[in-house]
């Protein structure tokens, strides 16, 4: 399985920030077309992705490209759908049609450019009421979508919100896309960047209530915020060692029958014990990546 704690925005055509992204602890790098690269840049920011993406790194590559609804997004796939590119976010997604127009547009560049169709994963941002509200027929529109992601700072526009430091204004958004996302067994999804450049605490807290609210990682917009995403993405040490008790004991006690039992004064079952392997199992993913 691989990793998506952290996934980190760069500006297509700034290139010292894209060189220095690659240097990070990111799981995945983002090079963006759409809000970080101004409208008479946008056509010579194209190649450059594409020439930053075929060059060694240790981490997934995607592209952010347009909404469809802009006269740039056409034109920004034929440029990016190239081998080194691993995945495209679709920004402002609103509905099945769109995710399906995305998706067929992507498999005719597969086949015309001899990629392995399907190979490149297609990212929904789901940053609207319409989008909010269109989510289970998005999650089934195509197979090429694996996870989705939120973006709060279109959200609040949109919805006409305030978006607070807190953020519980964002609660029933974010628990729509996770719901909706485990309803159409996609993987956890991703959560909004946070804005406020600075303010660890404040992003700490952000990232954990993504966290207890099932999502698996969080778009970030700044170097500083990736090792403070990753961190609360990653299991600590105790709740390892406390997984692998969990399981050996469990492991033990079902050879001999029993399905229920108590380790360190907690009651562990089925489901409880399958939490402790997806524990370890993001553990040893982590521990690999560190040694490639």
């Amino acid at each position: 399985m691989a990793l998506f704690r952290s996934l980190l925005f760069a500006p297509g055509n700034h290139a010292r920030r894209v060189e220095k992204a690659f240097t990070l602890d990111a799981d995945v790098v983002i090079l963006d077309l759409e809000d970080a690269v101004a409208l008479s840049e946008k056509p010579a920011t194209r190649p450059l992705v594409v020439e930053a993406l075929q060059k060694p790194r240790s981490c997934l590559g995607y592209v952010r490209v347009n909404a469809l609804d802009t006269l740039f997004c056409y034109e920004d796939f034929k440029a990016v759908m190239r081998r080194g590119v691993d995945g495209i976010v679709l920004p402002k997604v609103e509905s099945a049609a769109q995710v399906q127009c995305a998706d067929w547009l992507m498999t005719q560049l597969e086949r015309e450019r001899g990629l392995g169709e399907g190979s490149v994963d297609l990212l929904p941002i789901i940053e609207t009421g319409k989008g909010i509200s269109a989510l289970q027929s998005i999650c089934a529109a195509s197979s090429r979508v694996r996870r989705l992601s939120f973006g709060a700072g279109d959200y609040s526009l949109d919805m006409n919100m305030r978006w607070t430091r807190g953020e519980r204004e964002m609660d029933h958004a974010r628990s729509s896309v996770a719901v909706e996302s485990r309803a159409a067994d996609l993987e956890p999804p991703l959560d909004t960047v946070f804005i406020h450049l600075g303010e660890i605490d404040a992003l700490t807290a952000s990232t954990e209530l993504a966290c207890d609210m099932g999502f698996q990682g969080k778009l970030c917009i700044h170097p500083e915020q990736v090792p403070v995403v990753n961190n609360v993405f990653t299991p600590p040490e105790e709740e390892i060692a406390k997984a692998r008790r969990y399981v050996e004991a469990f492991e033990a006690a079902e050879a001999n029958g029993s399905a229920s039992i108590q380790v360190d004064g907690y009651f562990i079952d089925y489901p409880i014990v399958e939490k402790a392997r997806r524990v370890l199992a993001i553990a040893a993913e982590i521990e690999a990546r560190k040694s490639c």
